[in-house]
């Protein structure tokens, strides 16, 4: 049962379900969601580690930076509930935004690392460390 009360909670915020959103579409690194959604670090990382600890994503290092990616495979309820979030956000104006934003900043030629759609300059302005 707490498992379940866990994920409801994670699914609770708005920044966390275009996290997951984005996610459906493939791995991403912190400094991308601070790009697409023009956060700072904290927040985003804030969000992201909310969505970790719920087993609903997972991370791993790539340099000095974190990609996040949804955690596979996802099974019961945690399935169930993705499945019926896509259905029902991925055509709301605010997701499209989203995937816009994220294609468009994926065809900058300039990235933070590898895979990743942050150009130099946004990550001069963040300029957040994994790595501390």
């Amino acid at each position: 049962m707490e498992q379940i009360t866990q994920l409801f909670k994670a699914l609770s915020e708005e920044m966390r379900l275009r996290i997951l959103m984005l996610l459906m579409h493939g791995e991403l690194c912190v400094c991308d969601f601070m790009s697409i959604f023009n956060e700072p670090q904290s927040k985003v990382s804030r969000h992201l580690s909310y969505l970790k600890n719920s087993g609903l994503i997972k991370g791993r290092r790539v340099g000095k930076w974190m990609h996040y990616a949804l955690k596979e495979p996802l099974e019961g309820v945690f399935k169930a509930q993705l499945d019926f979030i896509r259905a029902q956000l991925a055509h709301m104006p605010l997701f499209q935004e989203d995937l816009r934003r994220m294609e468009e900043e994926n065809k900058k030629k300039e990235r933070c690392e590898e895979g990743s759609i942050m150009t130099k300059k946004e990550d001069k302005t963040y300029g957040r460390r994994t790595d501390k």
